[in-house]
């Protein structure tokens, strides 16, 4: 089963403590960060969990069809993906309980002096069927 592991710009369902965002970190906080990112990812591509992982930049816009040649593109007043989603990580596991156990490891990547940030990941399946529609 392939499952998404989003990270969030903005914490979780509940703040954690001495938590903060990436731009207030040193470089060496970064570095150490996306280290372990790199190392998790090794990890997975070992025992044949991962599929791909990508960081994402913080630009981005909201755009939708409005008619012949007229996207409307907004930045708001809502919370956008951009503000959200900081980036993603797509595993092949066995099964739910394993998509929450590397949830929970990947949860603990450093961040402001080294401690593990204990992030909220949100963990999402892959449709792998169209859904049932019954009337």
């Amino acid at each position: 089963m392939k499952y998404l592991l989003l990270k969030h710009y903005r914490g979780g369902p509940t703040p954690v403590d001495g938590w903060t965002t990436m731009d207030q970190w040193t470089p060496d906080e970064v570095d150490a960060h996306i280290q372990f990112m790199r190392d998790f990812a090794d990890k997975l591509v070992g025992t044949g969990e991962f599929v791909d992982a990508q960081a994402l930049a913080p630009e981005g816009t909201f755009v939708r069809h409005d008619g012949e040649g007229r996207p409307p593109v907004t930045d708001g007043p809502f919370a956008e993906t951009k503000d959200l989603i900081a980036g993603w990580m797509a595993i092949d596991v066995e099964s739910w309980e394993r998509a929450l156990e590397l949830a929970g490891e990947l949860s603990a990547a450093p961040g402001a002096g080294g401690k593990p940030i204990q992030e909220w990941l949100e963990v999402r399946p892959f449709l792998t069927e169209p859904p049932t529609v019954t009337e």
